[in-house]
């Protein structure tokens, strides 16, 4: 990995093969494309193409992450499914439940304002 220096900033390149780059056109807001060259004018980053490959590296690991959740999800219901029915549910204590909770709300509200 190389570090350039650019307006006191330093920022790791990774050393790419020619091979494993390939270009892409995207299409970009105006306001989008303004804040891509303000970053390389200041210093944040050396070229466009280094914060495009940020922003896709970032975009990567949030859909990775996204796709681990969306995983443990599926294995928690799973898992719930497995564990048998929870048993008849009382609505009419569930109603009351939550009225007593909205009124102790509502209370504590009122002696808040």
């Amino acid at each position: 990995m190389v570090l350039r220096s650019s307006n006191n900033y330093y920022h790791p390149i990774p050393e790419m093969p020619v091979s494993n780059i390939e270009k892409l056109s995207i299409a970009l807001t105006s306001e989008q494309a303004a804040a891509v060259r303000a970053a390389v004018e200041t210093g944040e980053y050396a070229t466009t193409s280094e914060a495009i490959r940020e922003a896709v590296r970032d975009w990567q690991m949030k859909r990775e992450l996204r796709q681990e959740d969306i995983k443990r999800l599926r294995q928690l219901w799973d898992e719930g499914r497995a564990s048998g029915s929870a048993g008849p549910v009382d609505m009419d204590g569930l109603r009351k439940e939550a009225r007593q909770r909205l009124a102790q709300m509502r209370k504590a509200g009122e002696h808040a304002g």
